[in-house]
């Protein structure tokens, strides 16, 4: 098997085709089929990218020759069967977070990708943005002692006001919509590799900007405790107006390290200063999708292009990984078992904020 023959499937014609598409061409990979529930629309999005089949069937797509990999773009409840699927058909599998509906639907996709001996990643494309990565790698190299508190906050008014466009599914909490999966997960992914296990949550899960028919969250409000005893807090809204407001902030026994847009700084006893790039962690400029195909506030979300490169390198991870190339620890690869132990966290969240209560961790 050579570079040039891997081939995947993408599933899933929105976030599918904004981003996973050309990053794994980007990667090497050659996109053999696109499966979406439209067929009209999978048709125009195959041939604009230029993708030789446009199909509406999972198993067509599983069937064709030189396809080894499949890549999930579709709404968090359609994971497991899609996942299942295409693992008992032997394909290599990158499934988008949130990774499942429960913990239970979880650890089986975990099981069965397990069963079937193939490489499983997680969409975590995050792990390679330049100033989370070198955030991480800094606290790992003891840049602010040991850590003991941390804070991410975030507003945008992506989502305020009613006239903000969603797709259906991502109104609906029942079908795992809300700013919780879109969001936090990958707020959570960071966590567990830069702070370790969550321990407890307490959370609310309010809706900030109404719109007719949401059930699902705009906003999610979390404090956690590690298992190391890290306290912290988790907030994010997507519902609500002004300029936008961000803090990546972890402080520690030495000192502090942050996030201000793209550059990290660090500060202690010695003062402040902003740290250089390393080379392996510099990534090329974002590069928007096309802007005809966002049609919704959602959609907005990617316009510019800022996951196309991580997701990129992902996708070169996941490329050597079938190949039985060395990948680097670091930034490190998210496997489904990542998916299984940021979903026991996303239950957790969920359970507080309906029984308004400290809910502990379930051990994964």
């Amino acid at each position: 098997m050579t570079d040039d023959k891997l081939g995947v499937v993408i599933v899933g014609t929105g976030f599918g085709c904004l981003t996973h598409l050309p990053a794994f061409r980007d990667a090497g990979f050659e996109v053999r089929a696109l499966v979406g529930r439209d067929p009209e629309k999978t048709a125009a999005r195959a041939e604009r990218f230029g993708v030789p089949h446009a199909l509406t069937s999972l198993s067509e797509a599983l069937a064709l020759d030189g396809v080894d990999a499949v890549s999930v773009a579709t709404p968090p409840h359609t994971h497991r069967d899609i996942v299942v699927q295409a693992v008992e058909a032997g394909k290599h599998v990158v499934c988008e977070k949130p990774f499942a509906a429960d913990l239970g639907e979880a650890r089986q996709m975990l099981a069965a990708a397990e069963k079937a001996g193939v490489v499983h990643m997680l969409g975590t494309e995050f792990r390679w943005s330049t100033s989370q990565a070198l955030l991480a790698r800094l606290i790992a190299q003891g840049a602010v002692g040991t850590p003991r508190l941390a804070t991410w906050l975030l507003h945008i008014p992506v989502l305020a006001g009613p006239d903000a466009g969603i797709p259906e599914w991502w109104g609906r909490a029942e079908d795992g919509g809300g700013w919780l999966g879109a969001h936090a997960t990958h707020w959570i992914d960071q966590i567990r590799y830069t702070l370790g296990e969550f321990e407890g949550v307490s959370a609310g899960l309010p809706i900030v900007s109404d719109r007719p028919g949401q059930t699902a969250e705009d906003t999610f409000n979390i404090r956690f405790r590690t298992v190391d005893g890290v306290e912290g807090s988790l907030q994010s809204s997507a519902g609500v107006y002004g300029p936008p407001l961000m803090i990546t902030r972890v402080a520690g026994t030495h000192g502090s390290a942050w996030v201000e847009f793209e550059d990290v700084y660090v500060g202690d006893a010695q003062g402040d200063r902003k740290v250089e790039v390393p080379e392996d962690l510099a990534n090329p400029a974002p590069e928007p999708p096309p802007g005809d195909l966002l049609h919704t506030a959602y959609d907005l979300l990617h316009c510019m292009g800022i996951d196309r490169a991580p997701y990129a390198r992902l996708a070169g991870a996941f490329r050597d990984r079938i190949l039985g190339r060395e990948v680097p620890a670091d930034p490190p690869v998210a496997t489904f078992a990542d998916g299984v132990a940021g979903q026991a966290v996303m239950d957790a969240v969920r359970r507080s904020a309906a029984e308004s209560a400290w809910v502990a961790v379930e051990p994964v």
